[in-house]
């Protein structure tokens, strides 16, 4: 049976959230996951729609996706911090596959470094990390 696996991706920066996309897709096209793209408003509603997607048993594993510049206020820690931590709870706590591509960063300019695929990737590593979770789980639940 063919993995189906969901990509939900905050597009706060849509320059930055299309690059990750692409780099995700590339690797669950490679491997020929059934794949959705779900878009969220911002980087802290990932965990919410990760949650309700799960509820639907419709999906395998889930690819994390979006980025969260740093700016003058304290706004960022808790964005940053909240929804890698609904992320974490989601994975241990309901036993979920995701791969983590939510970018943290100072500027523009490291966010697009981190996503642009003929640099770092990191949608590429996300989708990865998410299937990688996948073959895992399947050595344990039967």
């Amino acid at each position: 049976m063919t993995d189906r696996v969901l990509v939900a991706t905050s597009r706060y920066y849509e320059s930055i959230a299309g690059e990750l996309e692409a780099g995700a897709q590339d690797v669950l096209d490679g491997a020929g996951v059934v794949s959705e793209t779900i878009i969220v408003p911002g980087a802290f509603e990932v965990p919410g729609v990760i949650a309700m997607a799960a509820d639907s048993s419709k999906y395998d594993g889930y690819v994390a996706l979006g980025c969260v510049i740093r700016g003058e206020t304290s706004h960022y820690d808790y964005v940053c911090g909240e929804s890698a931590r609904g992320l974490m709870t989601l994975a241990v706590e309901r036993r979920l596959a995701i791969g983590y591509g939510i970018l943290t960063v100072d500027n523009h300019d490291q966010a697009w470094v981190r996503a642009d695929r003929q640099q770092k990737n990191k949608g590429r590593d996300a989708a990865e990390a998410c299937l990688a979770m996948l073959a895992l789980r399947k050595k344990f639940v039967r």
